[in-house]
């Protein structure tokens, strides 16, 4: 397996830095709700939905202790300034998709951005060392655990034993199109749609997401981009 360069060594902290910041986020997001809700205001979970809990703090007419709205402050400033170094950090691993032909040719993709790119290119070794499709997406791990008794194979969940991080970000991407199919009311009639059909969304988006690691196999393996079948 070849050595990584320093280049994909920055890329790797700059996304795992992404990455330990969003959950110091969405850590303190959820803090900042639950002390909220013990005075009976609840608010939608999420970063996005930060504004809302900003708002709502700033109106001087909600029943909140002084106290607890100078707490919430707080709370607010440092989830203000994660946001900024998110953003910041999210914009150097877009920027590198810039300069970097085979990010650029991930990013072609349905469901990939410059962030699933940029793990991708960090974590994984280089794709053209699988010999297969198959390959990467088992060493994601993303195919089922087999059990075989008495000459019976069983198929059961994922052990999560692979690589986590582009695995997480694989599925997440996968689910993000899987929502926005069900939301538009009508399954198409493609390999995606016939399996919503059959299975649940999660079961679907992991399927979708094993399907996604063979295509970027395919797409390093012959040099080419996305291409819709």
């Amino acid at each position: 397996m070849a050595v990584k360069s320093p280049e994909h060594q920055a890329r790797a902290i700059a996304y795992r830095t992404h990455q330990c910041f969003v959950g110091q986020r969405t850590q303190i997001v959820s803090a900042l709700r639950s002390h909220l809700a013990e005075f009976g205001h609840v608010f939608a979970k999420g970063a996005a939905h930060v504004k809302d809990i900003r708002v709502a703090i700033e109106n001087k007419a909600l029943e909140l202790p002084d106290g607890v709205r100078e707490v919430a402050h707080l709370y607010l400033e440092q989830i203000s300034t994660l946001s900024e170094k998110i953003d910041f950090l999210s914009f150097k691993l877009c920027e590198a998709t810039w300069v970097n032909c085979e990010m650029q040719r991930l990013c072609t993709v349905p469901g990939v951005g410059p962030v699933t790119a940029g793990a991708i290119m960090a974590f994984a070794p280089y794709l053209r060392s699988f010999a297969s499709g198959r390959n990467f997406a088992t060493w994601l791990d993303l195919v089922p655990r087999l059990r075989s008794t008495g000459g019976k194979a069983r198929l059961g969940g994922m052990s999560k034993m692979g690589q986590g991080d582009i695995r997480k970000l694989l599925t997440v991407g996968a689910m993000s199109r899987i929502r926005w199919i069900v939301r538009k009311g009508v399954l198409p009639d493609n390999w995606l749609g016939r399996l919503l059909a059959r299975k649940s969304r999660m079961v679907a988006a992991v399927a979708l997401a094993n399907k996604m690691a063979r295509i970027f196999w395919a797409m390093m393996a012959r040099e080419e981009s996305y291409r819709l079948a």
